[in-house]
């Protein structure tokens, strides 16, 4: 696992003093997505689908350092949107990383070497760079020729400045084990610090919903692919994943978790998001109130239609940590031993007692746009979503 000693050490204190306290439910990444607007369209996104006068909303620094504060978390993800779009993000970072959190700033790296000279190398700051495989295939899930150069060239820049460098890969229905393998062998060559890796999330706002894999078909392609992993070890250094190793096993089939929302909180725009980053369903005003009134066994995969596929990293991540934590033993098996690839997969979670999609999208938006044009700003009751304008900056 590609993660530093002092993160480790202090994550794990965190827990074990969650632990102590008796705390079932706390945060262990915050997911502060300061905006929406990104410099991309990428077909497979459901996060940048807004209005223009949504899309021009900002986090300013005090909310940002104050949603930190407020949740607790010792990890502080960046999403968006596009990060680097935000003016104050080399500001958010600095204050962040002075209160001694670890923050992962995702980025598809577009803008990154222009703003390279605003930030400073440090443990605390990882440049998490977006890239859904080689050339071929990330060019293709992101819409448009050339992006991948310019983000490996930035990625190089990056590390050749010191800093702490990750890759998030985000993979499909049309992955192929034999091309991921290829992907990561390039990442271990590029000297990046590690891989994270995960299936993509059905947005039902993403405009193509053929993208998208279901559990048994994300199952098995990581199957196959740590099967590759194991035979390439024996002529090459392993491949570095930035994930926990009884996460990897869940992905491979291996282990039957419920997701942990409430582990990956989100602060955005709109306030604290219900119940995770990638679900919208209303907002609470304080973390306090979405931990407090979020009715948590609503959601999760067998309770809630929206979620029967999903296997994200921001969803189960957290289950898998809070596993290894109560059961150290059986992860060293794992971390040492590898995924295992054969033989029966986990009892899968039935869903024949999941309650129904609700569809709250258009009204959530309908309503801050409404807000926004009383008060006097650019929106006005009846703006659509417009994936133009998203892309524009």
């Amino acid at each position: 696992m590609a993660v530093p000693v002092i993160q480790q050490l202090r994550v794990g204190a965190y827990i074990m003093k969650q632990r102590l306290k008796g705390n079932r439910r706390y945060p262990l990444v915050l997911m502060l997505e300061p905006l929406f607007r990104c410099n991309l369209a990428c077909p497979g996104c459901g996060k940048i689908d807004y209005p223009k006068a949504i899309l021009n909303r900002r986090l300013s620094v005090e909310e940002c350092i104050e949603a930190a504060e407020e949740c607790g978390a010792p990890i502080v993800s960046i999403p968006g949107g596009e990060p680097l779009i935000h003016r104050q993000m080399p500001t958010i970072v600095k204050e962040l990383v002075a209160r001694k959190r670890f923050v992962y700033l995702c980025t598809n790296a577009l803008l990154l070497e222009k703003r390279l000279d605003e930030f400073t190398p440090t443990p605390y700051l990882t440049f998490s760079i977006h890239l859904d495989g080689l050339e071929e295939e990330h060019d293709e899930a992101v819409a448009q020729k050339g992006v991948f150069k310019k983000a490996v060239k930035a990625i190089k820049a990056a590390r050749d400045r010191g800093f702490r460098v990750n890759l998030n890969c985000t993979l499909f229905n049309n992955a192929e084990a034999e091309k991921i393998a290829e992907f990561m062998d390039f990442a271990r060559d590029l000297g990046v610090e590690g891989v994270t890796i995960s299936p993509g999330y059905a947005y039902e706002r993403a405009p193509s919903q053929q993208h998208f894999l279901n559990r048994e078909n994300t199952k098995n392609l990581f199957r196959d692919l740590f099967r590759l992993g194991k035979e390439r070890a024996k002529q090459k250094k392993d491949w570095q994943f930035s994930q926990s190793s009884l996460f990897l096993d869940f992905l491979a089939g291996n282990q039957a978790y419920r997701c942990t929302p409430w582990s990956n909180p989100t602060r955005n725009v709109f306030g604290w998001q219900r119940p995770c980053y990638l679900l919208n369903e209303g907002y609470a005003k304080s973390f306090g109130e979405l931990m407090e009134s979020t009715h948590w066994d609503s959601y999760g995969t067998g309770n809630y239609e929206k979620c029967a596929d999903c296997m994200v990293h921001c969803g189960y991540e957290g289950t898998a940590v809070e596993d290894t934590v109560r059961h150290p033993l059986k992860a060293l098996k794992v971390a040492l031993g590898g995924i295992r690839t054969e033989g029966a997969m986990a009892k899968e979670i039935p869903l024949d007692k999941q309650r129904p999609a609700e569809f709250v999208f258009d009204r959530l938006v309908d309503g801050e746009v409404q807000e926004i044009h009383a008060k006097g700003g650019p929106g006005r009751p009846g703006d659509k979503p417009n994936k133009q304008a998203a892309a524009e900056c």
